[in-house]
């Protein structure tokens, strides 16, 4: 690369400030986290898949009660069986879910009440 190409791509370089934990950087942003999605407070109303796979088993229905202990649902990743268990103890509002359907990541599978 010549020296006028060096010179000409450092000055389009902008800088930013970026904090993490108080401490504040600059730095430059590349294109990917400029358009990537800003990180928002999960809802504790609302049970979503953390990672795409099928429904093996649905053992809570709309009404029931169910404690943070209370197993709602088992979901298969990866031949890997999670179990889901809730946030926090609640009343069912609705499953959205059903034995055999296959969910991706981010997918809404039980609302609290």
């Amino acid at each position: 690369m010549t020296e006028k190409k060096a010179m000409k791509s450092q000055e389009a370089l902008e800088f930013r400030k970026l904090e993490i934990q108080g401490v504040t950087y600059l730095t430059t942003y590349t294109r990917k986290f400029e358009n990537r999605k800003n990180w928002t407070k999960a809802d504790p109303k609302k049970v979503m898949s953390f990672i795409p796979g099928t429904i093996r088993q649905v053992l809570v229905k709309e009404g029931d009660v169910v404690e943070t202990t209370d197993k709602l649902l088992v979901l298969e990743a990866m031949k890997m069986m999670n179990s889901i268990y809730p946030p926090a103890q609640g009343k069912i509002k609705s499953v959205l879910v059903k034995v055999g359907d296959r969910i991706p990541k981010g997918a809404l599978m039980i609302e609290f009440e």
